[in-house]
């Protein structure tokens, strides 16, 4: 069990090695492009600032480049005020920071806006550049703090998700390859994998019943191709690649490089002491990782999958 879990932390420390930071998200709105500039040269080292000049063309922004940390919109705008915008930006981004730059003495827009939970903070003109420093590096940290919060109930559900899964399975499935697909499915969902692939080995090689589960739409089973396949059935223990600075495609994995994976989990399926299948999980995005919690909550799980696997062989 000692070798099981230090290997475990080993793959843990791969796989959080391919997290790139990256810039959080800010969109400056004001009608007036002196502003604009100003607040583009304010936050751009920090974050990757996208600009709009009125509400409607924010919200055609924030369509195209998604959610991001921190909105600081003027009040005062031709087409629509601040508060009118950032309403809008609610039902689909709650965890979005709002803040408000105002020179005028709307007190009960400002307050319908701050009581009802769109606006963070509001700054009057003309504003401090430190204060308002100060203000948004606060808001991140509770941008951070909620998002954790909600990926952690998210995370939470899709795991309980998973587990009832491969108990439902393993007590009703009749029928092994739509068993596969649901937990193939399952597996993608609870780890936030672009790419699920389940696939039976008999004989010690793998075998003609498999499940692919595809959430980006780019991954394909190429397992067979694969070498650490190879080491997974030689060894019965998991295998892991992870696109780092310096790190080289397995000879015979080229296909990495073509479905942009940066990072390959491979997962044995061991059901007393048998080797049954492979469970590979596929990421594209650096900026996916797996805790040391959850790598052992896949190794837990993949077992138990074993014996889902078994029960719908035996029907």
């Amino acid at each position: 069990m000692d070798t099981v879990i230090s290997n475990l932390d080993r793959i843990t420390r791969q796989l959080m090695s391919f997290e790139r930071p990256k810039k959080p998200k800010m969109l400056v709105v004001d009608d007036e492009p002196d502003n604009l500039d100003l607040l583009y040269r304010t936050f751009r080292r920090d974050f990757n600032v996208f600009r709009a000049e009125s509400g409607t063309e924010a919200l055609r922004v924030l369509a195209n480049e998604g959610e991001v940390a921190v909105i600081i919109s003027d009040q005062r705008m031709p087409e629509m005020k601040g508060t009118e915008f950032l309403s809008k930006t609610v039902p689909q981004f709650p965890d979005t920071m709002r803040i408000i730059l105002t020179g005028f003495t709307d007190v009960e827009d400002l307050v319908d806006a701050i009581n009802s939970g769109q606006v963070y903070k509001y700054i009057t003109k003309p504003w401090d550049p430190n204060e308002l420093k100060a203000v948004v590096q606060r808001a991140v940290q509770t941008y951070d703090l909620l998002k954790h919060r909600t990926d952690e109930l998210h995370r939470a559900q899709a795991q309980m998700v998973l587990m009832e899964t491969i108990v439902q399975v393993a007590q009703d499935s009749d029928c092994l390859d739509t068993s596969l697909e649901q937990i193939a499915k399952a597996f993608g969902d609870s780890f936030g994998a672009d790419g699920c692939i389940l696939q039976l080995v008999e004989n010690n090689t793998l075998g003609e019943h498999q499940a692919t589960y595809n959430k980006s739409g780019t991954i394909i089973n190429e397992l067979g191709n694969d070498p650490l396949v190879k080491e997974a059935i030689a060894t019965c223990q998991i295998q892991v690649w992870v696109n780092v600075p310096g790190a080289t495609i397995p000879q015979g994995a080229e296909y990495y490089q073509s479905a942009e994976i940066q990072a390959h989990l491979l997962v044995p399926i061991l059901h007393r002491g048998q080797l049954l299948a492979l469970l590979s999980l596929q990421w594209q995005q650096r900026s996916s990782q797996l805790r040391e919690d959850e790598l052992k909550l896949i190794h837990l799980s993949a077992q138990q999958v074993g014996l889902a696997i078994t029960s719908s062989q035996k029907r």
